[in-house]
């Protein structure tokens, strides 16, 4: 990025001064098309859209400089937009927020036909008053109108809003995705509307319905964007989602990316997918890097807050993990992901449970989603070795199964076996597990190509004394998530193996594994076959190999 902070700036959400209130999605869509056109622009710095929406309906109370300096930007362009049937009135003015001076202010009085072409002339303006010059490439793509089309931009903007809602649900994108056809099917030329229809679509594959229909139109959805406008960002984006979620092919989905970085270098949502890819290349400090790229333009996002406690946590930056889990707790001071990540962190850097039982006490009872409350409560005592309370965390909780693992839900009854084994009630423990094994058994059934889920039926089965089975289910997970393919998920596979390698008495096995992964980004996690000299030091799972010269030397080394 060429611009220094003079040249950075943030475009607060905008007033919608209209007398229908339902206009309120028009007057968002304007400030994200001016956000968009401004990201384009090399020589500045724009803050992305998810960390500036904390400040609708503040303009009143705002206090410039707390803003600027939260947000990380010099200048603040705030606006307000009046939508009288056909005719729009937008007033917008630049302030220099450190400095509390006014640097340019306007107002259009459009027609609904004339205010299609505005974000790029706003942009053209602001960019003189910062003094930032455009190259002729950049201003003819910020002065491209998106349609002609002014009822098919009206559905666009409808359909934008819903899709970039934080809490985005899969009746949101089918709803966006609806709206996005009517925009196309009144302007079939419209590649802003194929480009975000197909990123829908993406993303309905990726996080809900992995079904062919939907990698079919959304490819092709990305492919239309792009023979109407080769040099569209978001069309580049769309089809580096669709390589990345759907094909697994990470270079080339970094191509597609890099393509639109260049066009959009302020685009954090860019910048976000590929990160992941890098994490999951195993670049871990090129993936560290690029998320604190993110964070700069994005510095109110608490989901890339969260991502930066992940991947400081990975690569056992203790300090700066527990940092940024700090940062996310004062951003989202309900977040149960921020509090039990601060203080697993706290456990992994210093051997110590009290942060962990602290910020656990401060979710009410009633607060238990998933039960992964309950499954946090039973492992802190397992941790401590106070068996009496992670029995009763058990006995408190209704619920048959609770989240533990990556690999869908936990039987209770599994939870309640380790208690029995680690008192050395082997009997007890025996009969547990086997009301929990068909639970295991008919989860791998159901999705024979899942690592996770194999991984969990070698951990029962080890706890049982199941070794070939054991070994054979471990091994199988580490074939599934191969470290060249997917060095996140292969490093929690080998936890998985060294655990069931250290349960069933294979020290010679167990313990060089154990060593690697002490050494191995990504070999950290809030459950059991974590490997952290903490975890080792502290979880009765490791007993079998604890009093092993070669493990005290593990546990007693360096951190």
């Amino acid at each position: 990025m060429s611009g220094s902070l003079n040249k950075s700036i943030a475009v607060l959400p905008f007033e919608n001064f209209s007398d229908e209130k339902q206009n309120a999605f028009f007057a968002d869509g304007i400030q994200d098309d001016i956000l968009t056109s401004l990201a384009q622009i090399q020589g500045l710095l724009v803050i992305s859209r998810s960390s500036v929406m904390g400040y609708r309906g503040t303009n009143g109370s705002r206090n410039l400089r707390e803003v600027s300096k939260a947000l990380g930007a010099a200048n603040i362009l705030e606006g307000s937009v009046r939508r009288e049937g056909n005719r729009v009135v937008v007033n917008v003015q630049l302030i220099d927020a450190r400095h509390d001076r006014h640097l340019w202010a306007n107002r259009y009085d459009r027609t609904l036909d004339d205010v299609l072409g505005l974000q790029g002339e706003l942009a053209g303006e602001i960019a003189e008053a910062l003094r930032v010059t455009l190259s002729p490439d950049e201003k003819a793509r910020v002065e491209t109108k998106p349609t002609a089309n002014a009822d098919a931009y009206v559905f666009y903007l409808r359909a934008n809003q819903i899709e970039r809602n934080p809490d985005t649900l899969l009746e949101d994108y089918k709803a966006a995705e609806q709206l996005y056809r009517e925009a196309i099917a009144l302007d079939p030329k419209f590649a802003l509307a194929h480009a975000r229809l197909a990123s829908t679509q993406a993303a309905i594959f990726h996080y809900y319905e992995p079904i062919d229909s939907w990698k079919t139109k959304a490819r092709a959805e990305a492919e239309i964007a792009l023979q109407l406008q080769p040099n569209l960002a978001e069309a580049h984006f769309a089809l580096g989602e669709c390589i990345y979620w759907m094909d697994q092919n990470y270079e080339r989905a970094l191509e597609q990316f890099d393509i639109a970085s260049r066009l959009s270098p302020s685009n954090g949502d860019i910048g976000r997918l590929v990160a992941a890819i890098k994490r999951r290349e195993g670049k871990w400090q090129e993936a560290l890097e690029a998320y604190e790229r993110v964070a700069k333009i994005d510095p109110q996002n608490p989901n890339i807050v969260r991502e930066l406690i992940f991947i400081n946590t990975a690569m056992r930056r203790w300090p700066e993990a527990a940092g940024w889990a700090k940062k996310m707790r004062a951003m989202a001071p309900a977040s149960l992901v921020a509090k039990v990540q601060t203080g697993y962190v706290d456990f992994w850097w210093k051997g110590d449970t009290r942060l962990l039982k602290s910020l656990l006490s401060e979710v009410p009872a009633d607060v238990d989603p998933d039960g992964t409350v309950t499954s946090c409560r039973w492992d802190v005592a397992m941790l401590d070795r106070d068996y009496a309370t992670a029995g009763r965390v058990l006995e408190i909780s209704s619920l048959n199964e609770v989240s533990y693992t990556n690999a869908g839900s936990t039987p209770k009854t599994f939870l309640q076996g380790c208690i029995y084994l680690a008192q050395g009630d082997n009997k007890n423990a025996q009969k547990a597990f086997e009301t929990a094994r068909p639970s295991f058994e008919a989860s791998v059934e159901e999705a024979p190509l899942s690592a996770d889920r194999h991984a969990n039926l070698g951990w029962l089965y080890a706890f049982m004394g199941r070794k070939n089975e054991a070994i054979r289910e471990g091994r199988r997970a580490v074939e599934l998530k191969p470290e060249s393919k997917d060095a996140v998920d292969s490093a929690i596979m080998n936890c998985y193996l060294a655990l069931i390698y250290a349960r069933v008495g294979e020290k010679d096995l167990a313990i060089p594994l154990i060593e690697r992964l002490l050494k191995t980004p990504g070999a950290v996690d809030s459950v059991d076959y974590s490997v952290t000299v903490n975890d080792l030091k502290y979880r009765w799972e490791w007993d079998p190999i604890r009093n092993d010269p070669r493990f005290q030397k593990l546990i007693t080394g360096e951190q």
